[in-house]
Order: structure tokens, then sequence, then C-alpha cells
């Protein structure tokens, strides 16, 4: 199977799997880039996968990609002519990213808009991805091409946002929210990464980033808080490390028990 072929598919029409059974499809989107939005996709698959489900990541930010790396997976993803087999982590998360895909994992990906499209399709409906409980996309920051295919053509049973305790919070949740409920992407709650820092030294907690505001801006949208995760170095350490696997985020509780009651 070629990555870039040409198909001609309709793309109001959501597309179909025929080499697997995915129960659950959640996209994990942020309004900006540089909140650790693909962090936080990694931990919801550890978790999840520590409950006992199948869980898959399609690393959807094309020209961005970080979940191989966070795992430590390297090489070429192989097809069979039908459909790409994933790579799987240690700890049986099933991934496919199109670093996967290169032999240079820092090549750029000099591809217009829909290059990009053709193959995020491709990542969800060209791949072996077997029996799976919940796939989760890391999708790419902002409302551009890629979110705008992914909630027009799979068919997604929720959308995680993630942000940063930041002043401009209301803007960044506001874009990604306006854009699921305009496409009518059901929105589970959202996340707030880097929320403070705690002091190793005398244990307070430090608001790097400033004053959180996301239980204000969660509250005027009527979308629940589903995790506040702070800043913690070891696991920055584990994803460069690709050991993300071992990696345990005790913050998400709430946000696995909404995926898993979906």
């Amino acid at each position: 199977m070629a990555i870039n072929d040409k198909k001609t598919i309709n793309p109001f029409q959501k597309l179909k799997n025929e080499h697997s059974n995915i129960k659950k499809v959640i996209a994990v989107t942020s309004g900006k880039g540089g909140v650790g939005k693909s962090m936080v996709t990694a931990s919801l698959a550890t978790a999840l996968a520590d409950k006992g489900l199948k869980v898959g990541i399609m690393d959807a930010d094309i020209t961005g990609p970080s979940i191989p790396k966070m795992f430590g997976l390297k090489g070429m993803m192989e097809s069979d002519g039908e459909a790409l087999f994933p790579f799987e982590t240690n700890k049986g998360i099933k991934v496919v990213s199109i670093n996967l895909l290169v032999k240079d994992e820092t090549e750029p990906v000099l591809w217009r808009g829909p290059v990009i499209g053709t193959v995020v399709k491709q990542f969800f409906g060209d791949v072996y991805w077997g029996d799976l409980d919940v796939l989760l996309i890391d999708m790419p920051p902002g409302t551009g091409d890629v979110p705008l295919t992914v909630f027009q053509s799979i068919e997604i049973d929720g959308t995680i946002i993630v942000t940063s305790p930041q002043e401009l919070v209301k803007v960044i949740v506001s874009k990604a929210y306006n854009m699921a409920t305009k496409m009518k992407i059901d929105v589970l709650g959202v996340i707030e990464n880097f929320s403070y820092m705690t002091c190793p030294d005398c244990g307070k907690k430090i608001q790097v980033f400033g004053e959180s505001h996301i239980q204000e801006t969660a509250s005027e949208m009527n979308i629940d808080v589903l995790g506040q995760i702070p800043i913690i170095p070891a696991m920055a350490g584990s994803a460069d490390a690709g050991d993300f696997d071992n990696v345990e985020n005790k913050y998400l509780d709430k946000a696995i028990e909404k995926i898993i009651n979906l």
C-alpha cells in the first residue's frame, strides 16, 4: 500500500476499517501547541492499558510526531499491500505514526494539506488495528486541515481538550470547543497540563504559568475538568528516554473513568 496514493474519498463520508474492530475513538485536541497534548495522549493510553483495555494511538500530528519517540519505537511499519501493521509498545499499545514510515525521523514532512489529509484517513482506515477497546487520536494543535479531516471522516465518540493555565486559556479552549461543537463532536471535558510545580524542598505548589482559570472556563462552557496535571520532570525524562510505557499519571483518573463509561 502506498501511503500517498490518490484515492477518491467523499470528505463527508465516515470511514470504515474493514481490518479492525474499534469500539471507541477519542480525539485529543488543543487550541494551541506547547501544552503537552501528546504527553496527555500517551498517559491516557498507558492508564487504559493498565486497566486491561486494548488501546491504540493514531499519531495524527503528521508534521510534528512525537508518540514513537516517547515509547522508544523505531523502524518502518510493514504492509501486506492491503493495510499497514502498527507497531506495539512493551505494554501492547498499538501505534501508527508518520515517523514509523520514514527512514530518518528528523526528516521534515513537506506535504501540503490534501496529501496530509489522505495520510490521516489511511492511518485510520488502512491499518490492521485488530480488536481495540479505545483508539486515541493524537491531533495536531489548532483547528486546521487535520482536525477538520478527522472530525469529518472518522466516527468520533468524543474529544478531550488539553490546555495550560495561562491567562489566554479561555481563548485556547474556546477554539477547540467551538470547532468540536460545530462538527457535532461530543466534548468529554478538558485537562489542564502544567498546572503547578511542587517545590522539592518545601513541598509548596508553585504556579509557574500563573493562576489557573480552568474551573471557571469549563463552567462557562458546561464541560468537565477531567484532570489537572502538575509539571513532573521525571515524566519528561521518561518520554525522552523512550520509556513512557512505565509512566504512571495519577492525575487522570476522572478522564479514564469518563472514557471507560462512554
